[in-house]
């Protein structure tokens, strides 16, 4: 008995003269277990087009082998440059697709959001926007995709201009507007198309900072087409997007990559080029997928942008590399020419390459 109360007496003992020790404040508390920051990764890909040449095939195969990298994305977007106008069907000029295009698409390659402010979303007139809604509509029920640029009154306006979304803890905005559409309606009258003019952009900034906003994306359609260096209006403009507080530019519309840059410190892409396309004239074939990576620290709750990374991809047309549209990833592909069933096009495909980064300047 005096052996267990002498053994308890050291213990208790032995703690009291722990808790008088200098040595108890060196006790480290313990870390917190998250301290690698969030990372919200947007992915961007250019037109997404249907030539008449191209309705008879699977669209499934079209962007297949890209579809990896937009569905591990945390926020998928692309560019829709046609209208839903219902049949007949048809290509260039006055494009209407199949409703199951962008249904099959969506489903495969996990956009978050489509694109509608471009120069083709009217090919049908108001008309063919008013079915093109009611679709885009259906697959926003079924499969969650938004879509921002264009809208049926003023609510809708207000709340996809900008569209805004959140994401681990970092909220978004994303402005898009065109420089025009080929056809339809006045731009003063519902439904509208978000256009290129400074009152509605500044509209639409202003929404996005009252939405406290911690990242502004804009982008627009614009630019001269073919044309491998960017205008001089694309660069007004794009200085203009800064100035309103553009924290990244993404632009698209001339079917081709365009020269990147930085104006205030804000990376500006000029043009992503097509996603996929019938083009076959020089250098139409050669695209970028852009990525965009948002930080959010959680311990310091401090939140940045990294660096825009830019992928080069290439649409093989039918016979080239499949027997159908297929967009790939080129760094994949530099060194299995011998997998092309006509060796040709992935020759073209390398001195397109080498061609567009050499005027252009980008690396990837």
């Amino acid at each position: 008995m005096k052996k267990a109360f002498f053994c308890i007496y050291a213990i208790l003992a032995g703690f009291c003269l722990y808790a008088q020790s200098p040595r108890m404040y060196e006790v480290p508390f313990p870390k917190p277990l998250n301290t690698v920051p969030d990372t919200v990764t947007v992915r961007i890909i250019g037109d997404v087009m249907m030539h008449g040449k191209q309705l008879p095939y699977d669209y499934s195969t079209f962007l297949e082998l890209v579809s990896e990298p937009l569905r591990e994305a945390d926020i998928a977007i692309g560019n829709m440059e046609f209208s839903l106008g219902g049949e007949p069907y048809s290509g260039y000029p006055a494009f209407s697709c199949p409703d199951s295009y962008p249904w099959t698409i969506a489903e495969q390659c996990g956009f978050d959001v489509f694109l509608l402010a471009n120069n083709h979303i009217l090919d049908r007139g108001n008309t063919g926007l008013s079915r093109t809604f009611r679709v885009y509509d259906s697959i926003a029920d079924s499969l969650g995709v938004l879509t921002t640029g264009a809208s049926r009154n003023e609510e809708e306006n207000e709340t996809s201009y900008p569209l805004t979304l959140l994401r681990k803890g970092i909220r978004i905005s994303f402005i898009n507007f065109t420089y025009g559409t080929n056809m339809g309606c006045s731009s003063e009258a519902w439904p509208k198309i978000n256009r290129m003019k400074e009152e509605d952009i500044a509209s639409a900034f202003r929404r996005a900072e009252e939405r406290e906003s911690d990242f502004i994306v804009a982008l627009p359609h614009w630019g001269t087409e073919y044309q491998l260096k960017h205008s001089q209006t694309q660069e007004k403009w794009a200085r203009e997007l800064v100035d309103l507080g553009a924290d990244v530019i993404v632009g698209a519309h001339p079917h081709v990559v365009q020269d990147t840059t930085h104006i205030s410190g804000v990376p500006v892409i000029y043009s992503m080029g097509n996603a996929v396309s019938n083009m076959s004239a020089t250098n139409t074939r050669l695209e970028l997928m852009v990525t965009l990576r948002f930080t959010h620290d959680t311990v310091t709750g401090e939140k940045t942008m990294l660096e825009p990374e830019l992928q080069f991809m290439w649409c093989t047309l039918p016979g080239m590399l499949r027997d159908t549209y297929s967009t790939i990833l080129l760094k994949d592909w530099t060194t299995r020419g011998s997998e092309w069933s006509n060796y040709g096009d992935f020759e073209s495909m390398l001195q397109t390459y080498r061609r567009v980064k050499s005027a252009t300047g980008i690396e990837d």
